[in-house]
């Protein structure tokens, strides 16, 4: 299975450290945020990998370059303008196969073993929930056994976690151009396509000076 990295984001909010540098060689532990990916991809038994990049995308291919020194192979996706995740997704896929791939967006931390996502994929997509945050409390959707529906009033609501696995179908019909992921997997899920787990480990969406600097004190926690 081939595995999909998303870097395209320009991170606004963690300006001034994005203002030269993309958002996912934003270091943690002195560490980029996006090398922790890859390396926990090549460790789960992805040799695979398609990133795409936008804002100052040339720094990070010219720090994975093509992927031999963590082992894997790299194959870029550049975007002249930010496609968002489903545009961006689309465009990749001639260089992602006509099978089921991964994708984990290039601005979390998470401690998650991507080997669990080495399995037949029964719908158009599996996705990897997590408890809500204190800056997400409304969370996105719900777990009903092992399918993910969308939310609705009174029942426990999960976030999904940047972490998922994709059925190239789910995109049939589709338009090039940006576009949001979300609306494809609403409607896959009107149609019980979409299934999910729910994943209780330590997860950071690392979009604020604030959330980097828990990674910094989680990360200082491990050592």
């Amino acid at each position: 299975m081939k595995a999909m990295i998303l870097a395209a984001g320009e991170g606004e909010r963690l300006r001034p450290l994005t203002l030269h540098t993309p958002k996912p060689l934003v270091r943690a532990g002195g560490v980029p945020l996006i090398e922790y990916h890859v390396r926990a991809l090549a460790a789960a038994g992805f040799t695979e990998l398609v990133i795409n990049h936008a804002w100052l995308g040339e720094q990070i291919e010219t720090y994975l370059g093509d992927g031999e020194r963590f082992g894997v192979s790299i194959a870029w996706s550049p975007e002249g303008e930010p496609l968002e995740t489903g545009g961006g997704i689309h465009r990749a896929l001639p260089l992602l196969g006509g099978k089921p791939f991964a994708v984990v967006n290039g601005d979390i931390w998470a401690d998650y073993d991507f080997s669990q996502l080495h399995r037949p994929l029964a719908g158009l997509a599996h996705l990897v929930l997590v408890p809500n945050p204190a800056h997400h409390t409304a969370g996105d959707f719900q777990l009903r056994g092992s399918q993910v529906i969308d939310a609705t009033a009174g029942a426990e609501t999960l976030t999904y976690s940047g972490i998922c696995v994709l059925s190239p179908t789910l995109f049939e019909g589709c338009e090039p151009g940006a576009f949001k992921l979300a609306p494809l997997l609403r409607a896959a899920m009107a149609q019980g396509q979409v299934s999910g787990e729910r994943f209780v480990g330590r997860w950071v969406d690392v979009g604020t000076h604030e959330r980097l600097a828990e990674v910094e004190r989680l990360l200082k926690d491990t050592h």
